[in-house]
């Protein structure tokens, strides 16, 4: 029945359209999307992101992440990758120098950072500001109490290091019992670039804010801390996983994560509530470290996708949307669309304390010298397969 052909053709043509407006392909229906292959650590929460993904394939591109620990991609090989995306510059530095040794190309992109900072709840806060060794800092809360603390990294380490239990800082005063020891847990130093990082933050501030210059000192160094880093067991894995978990409060009172987690986390909790999640507050150390994520593109499909999250609009935005510092366009700072953004969602805004005093990091033979002593890790110049992951 020849008269039925226009009518399929017509329908199949609908059902196609269908499809692709429903997908967010509108756009671009029959372009051929190229799949990029990427080595990314915490930062692959940006391209999970639904709306990430959107904005990627109208851009004829889909990101496929391998997710491992930011040393963890600079140790071992990224053959047939397009992106490397370690969450600091430690590593990244590894995978440039690797790069640069074997006359291949490597090409970084700066689209966004996000400090250090410790991710806690608010009876462990508060035990810290009735201790003296956190307070709140300034601020539009929209709400009683406050989502961020100034601590005092001193204090703290020395707290940690004089083996004080939570219950004798006082903490059933808020009802809780704890007699663990009062300390920071991190993701596995050995993988983590926030572990590293959060190392190289306490030998900064442990030893009077000074860094070492020579192996001897960064030995010296690490041993001095390697008790205070080592006491809380076990390493794990991503700590971010565990604290806005229902059982973080327990598993890992104070974690160290980066700031957009936390901001994410309370995005998320607004839009879906209508108020931000109180229990979980975040404290900033006095000895502040920003980290600066470094997208390393190994091919010109990475190339393409470095300049679209670096430059684009909408993409740039997203990243705001998802809790990360922006850039302004055209400076090296970050903008202060961040807490606008946050103001309109009556989330309180961090506004860091006055003390401008910044930790500093040894540089990246020591650092990694430190790392290897303090971890018990593999060196950083031994590579498994590609594509195979750490234990």
């Amino acid at each position: 029945m020849p008269w039925l052909i226009p009518r399929i053709v017509a329908a199949a043509t609908a059902l196609c359209t269908i499809v692709v407006l429903a997908q967010g392909h509108a756009t671009l229906p029959f372009q051929r999307i190229v799949t990029i292959e990427a080595k990314m650590a915490s930062k692959s929460d940006y391209f999970e992101d639904p709306e990430v993904k959107r904005l990627l394939i109208q851009h004829g591109l889909r990101v496929h992440i391998t997710r491992m620990g930011s040393r963890g991609i600079a140790t071992q090989s990224y053959d047939g990758y397009d992106v490397v995306f370690p969450s600091g510059q430690p590593a990244a530095d590894l995978i440039t120098k690797k790069q640069a040794a074997a006359g291949l190309p490597a090409t970084t992109y700066r689209p966004f950072v996000s400090p250090i900072v410790l991710g806690t709840y608010r009876e462990y806060a508060r035990t810290l500001q009735a201790a003296g060794i956190a307070k709140p800092l300034p601020g539009v809360s929209y709400g009683a109490q406050p989502l961020y603390y100034s601590l005092d990294m001193q204090k703290f380490l020395r707290a940690t290091k004089a083996d004080k239990r939570w219950d004798a800082l006082g903490i059933e005063r808020y009802g809780i019992h704890n007699g663990n020891k009062v300390l920071a847990q991190t993701s596995d130093i050995c993988e983590a670039n926030s572990a590293g990082t959060y190392l190289g933050l306490v030998s900064y501030v442990w030893n009077k804010n000074d860094i070492p210059q020579d192996t001897a000192q960064a030995d010296s160094f690490a041993n001095n801390i390697k008790l205070l880093l080592n006491d809380q067991g076990m390493p794990s894995g991503e700590k971010n996983e565990t604290y806005v978990s229902a059982e973080g409060k327990s598993i890992s009172p104070i974690a160290v994560i980066y700031e957009h987690q936390f901001l994410a986390h309370q995005i998320a909790a607004q839009a879906n509530t209508g108020h931000v999640d109180a229990e979980r507050v975040l404290l900033y150390p006095s000895a502040r470290f920003v980290t600066e994520p470094q997208f390393i593109a190994l091919t010109p499909q990475g190339d393409k996708l470095g300049d679209l999250i670096t430059n684009d609009p909408a993409l740039q935005r997203r990243a705001m949307e998802l809790g990360f510092r922006v850039r302004a366009a055209g400076s090296a700072s970050t903008s202060d669309a961040l807490t606008g953004f946050l103001h309109d969602r009556h989330i309180q805004a961090p506004v860091l304390s006055s003390d401008d005093t910044k930790a500093v990091l040894p540089r990246l033979d020591l650092l990694e010298r430190m790392i290897e002593d303090v971890g018990d890790c593999a060196p950083a110049q031994q590579s498994t397969a590609a594509g195979e992951e750490a234990p």
